[in-house]
Order: C-alpha cells, then structure tokens, then sequence
C-alpha cells in the first residue's frame, strides 16, 4: 500500500519494513517504542507510516550500525571539532570565529550553521520578572549554578511551549533563555535589588553595539566596576570560546536529557546539575583563589609548592584534550595582554605556568585565563562559573537539537549487575526503638 496524503506520501507495513529491512513485527516495535508513528487507513485494514520518516529511522539505523565499538560511549556530532591545538565549530576555526564575532553570532552559527551578523536577544518580560523573584528567593550564600537552575526553572514554567521541540520553538526559546538567565542575576552593584522591578537593565542598544548584547548585560552581575570597551571585548571573547567544547559531562548530562525528550529547559537544568560538581565546574574558582594568593605572596614558587604538599593539583593547568596550551586560553592571554588592569594578574599566571613547567610540561588551560580576568576587573571567585555557565547554554541548547533528530531513548546503557544473587532470603526488619 503507498498512498499521497497531507502532503506525505505513505506506505504499508511490507514497505516499512522493507526501507529498514527489519521484519514487519519490528515496524510495529518501532511504533511502540516511539520511534515510527503509524495510522490506520480508513477501511481499518491495516497501518501506514510516513515514507519521510521511515526514511530517516533508517538513516539514523544505518548510522548507529556503521559507528565502531570502541568500548567508549560515541556520540556522532556535527558540532565541535577537537584537534591537538585547535578546535572548530562546524568545521571553522572556533578561535578565529570567536575572535571575529560576537557571542550571540557564534551561537547562531552553532545552531543553525548560518552566520547572522548582528543576532542578539531578548528576554521576554514575563519570564524575566518570574526568574528576577525566584532567583530573590534564595539564601543570599547561594552560588551563581543555584541562582541559574532556579531561573531556568522559572522561565521553563513562564513558556507554555516549552513541550514544543520542533527546531522553530527550541530556538525561539534559546534565544530568549540566555538573556533571561542573564537578566536574574543580581548586580554587583545593587545591595538591594527589587525581583519585581519592570526594567530589566538593559540598554536599548545592548543588543546592536559592536560589544553589547549578552556581554554588556553580564558584565554589572560580575563586577561593581566599570567596563571599557576592551574589557568587554574581552569577556565577549570568553564567552564566545567557552560556547561548546564537545561531549564535556554536563554537555552529556543534556544529551541524556534530550534523548529522553526532556524539553529545552529541563535539559539545560541536567547541564547545570552536571556543572555544580567539583570536578568539572569549580576549576575556575580555585585558579582565581590561586592567583590572588600568588599575588598577596610576591610569586609563584610558595602557592604551588603549598597545593603539592597538600596532595592538590594546581589549578588552571593541564587539558586531557591539548598536549600543549589550550587554544582558548591561548587567545584570552593574547587579549588580555593589550589590558593594563590584567598585567599584575597575567604575569601571576605566567609564572605559575613556568614554574610547573619544570614538573612534567603542565600548559594553561582556559580556566588560569579565566581566573586572570576575574582577578584583574576585581570579580569574586564564583565569577567564571557564571561565565562558564551562560557561554555554555549555548552548546547545551546546540546538542539538545542534534539529539532531538536522533532515536529517543537511545543513550540507555546496560547495568553490569555485581550484586548478590537471587534469591535471597527476605530481608528481617529492624527492630524499633521505643519511646
């Protein structure tokens, strides 16, 4: 049976399983398991599908058989691109990219491989005034990763399309998330912010200066001192760089999400969660500590000889992914050395990369850069996670959409059971204390 329907054309069970040369039983398994979509004609004699999107489950069937068995979990990716000393968004250069164009143009051209001079983007006032009052909420201790999964979950609640994951709506929603969590954040400057205050701190052309848009709004939510535009060039720069970095655990973290269909938000949240642990989020706020007290100490030397003695690895060094620098850290000292407020912290970082350089070849990664950034425009520690976090929405927003195309469900991998084994006998109650 092939039939011409709402634009589609249709074909039967025998053709189904022809195109995925799989038994007509599995077709139905497929239908089942919510990865084919079926409908019965109207004589009730049978089933039919979408000959588009049988096609592409066979596609996708194809691909997943060709992968290798590595032993390793593989994610097939068109995004980021890592190479020993470089990497590429797309296939371009993502330092020359980042050098060239703005945050918000890098991740255009990530989600949607279309370079868009100009882009930026807008929170809308609903969401932003529920994530402003949620974020209030919190215990003034509360870190930057606790104020920004609290205004995810804010603005997810304020977008009653968020179930929508076509391409349309998880751009239209990216787009208006990252100034929204942005937008949450309090301002260094303000004491007593007001969650409830209709301006939202934006200037009318933050979104169309050369360096305004989500860098000149970050800027005020990390430090109470005044930008100059090379300053915010710079964090431009950082969060640009910082946008993807391939399968990073939060980035996996949101895969696992979207590939169970979790909507945008929740799978932005799963990155969050991912950041908030010490092994990958924190390194940051160690480099920044690290540097203040290279500073305070007059050189390197005593500060690293202190983390060794301790049985600490010193931070900001070292990338599993980059035998030498690493390319970003490599392009924000590059910037930074044109800043005169960056000269006492940059050089604290040289130093600390010279001396390890004496004990196994260790090259900074962008974390040290980072950190020489925070330190140098008087930021507090936490201040690179913050940058870190909102760059990386970005690249989260970027996989959520590469996995929405994929079979749901896929990442599900199999427990290697090492416990008892049955049967066991009932296990006997506690006995109760009493009173």
């Amino acid at each position: 049976m092939s039939d011409q329907t709402d634009g589609g054309r249709r074909i039967g069970t025998q053709e189904a399983a022809r195109v995925l040369g799989v038994k007509p039983a599995t077709v139905y398994a497929y239908v089942s398991r919510g990865q084919l979509s079926s409908r019965r004609d109207a004589a009730g004699r049978g089933s039919s599908f979408d000959a588009a999107e049988v096609a592409a489950l066979a596609r996708r069937n194809r691909r997943e058989a060709a992968a290798p068995a590595t032993g390793e979990l593989a994610v097939r990716t068109a995004l980021t691109l890592i190479e020993p000393g470089a990497y590429y968004f797309r296939g371009v250069d993502a330092v020359a990219l980042a050098s060239r164009y703005r945050y918000e143009e890098v991740a255009e051209w990530l989600w949607t491989g279309t370079l868009t001079p100009g882009s930026g983007f807008a929170a809308p006032p609903e969401a932003l005034a529920a994530a402003r009052r949620s974020v209030a909420a919190l215990p003034a201790h509360s870190g930057p990763v606790d104020r920004l999964r609290v205004a995810v979950a804010a603005a997810a609640a304020a977008d009653p399309l968020r179930f929508d994951l076509s391409e349309e709506a998880v751009l239209g929603s990216a787009r208006c998330l990252i100034p929204t969590l942005v937008g949450a954040l309090p301002e260094v400057a303000d004491d007593h912010p007001d969650p409830a205050a209709e301006d939202d701190g934006i200037a009318e052309d933050d979104g169309i200066t050369e360096h305004g848009g989500i860098a000149r709004r970050l800027w005020p939510r990390l430090t109470a001192r005044e930008p100059d535009p090379d300053a915010l060039a710079v964090l431009d720069l950082a969060l640009a760089l910082l946008t993807d970095h391939d399968l990073a655990a939060s980035t996996l973290a949101v895969r696992v999400a979207a590939s169970a269909r979790a909507h945008p938000y929740a799978a932005v949240s799963a990155g969050l969660g991912a950041l908030e642990g010490p092994l990958h989020g924190a390194a940051g706020r160690l480099a920044h500590r690290m540097l203040v007290d290279v500073r305070e100490q007059g050189g390197a030397a005593p500060v690293v000889a202190e983390h060794l003695r301790a049985g600490r690895r010193v931070p900001g060094l070292g990338h599993r992914l980059y035998p030498g620098e690493d390319p970003r850290a490599t392009a924000l000292f590059a910037r930074l050395e044109a800043l005169e407020p960056a000269a006492p912290a940059l050089a604290a970082a040289r130093e600390v990369a010279a001396v390890m350089a004496r004990q196994g070849g260790l090259h900074a990664n962008v974390d040290l850069a980072l950190a020489v950034l925070t330190v140098s425009y008087g930021m507090a520690p936490e201040a690179g996670e913050t940058v870190f976090a909102v760059a990386r929405t970005a690249g989260w927003i970027a996989h959520a959409l590469e996995e929405y195309q994929e079979r749901p469900l896929r990442m599900r991998p199999s427990g290697q059971y090492h416990g008892p084994r049955p049967p066991q006998p009932m296990p006997t109650p506690m006995p109760t204390s009493m009173p």
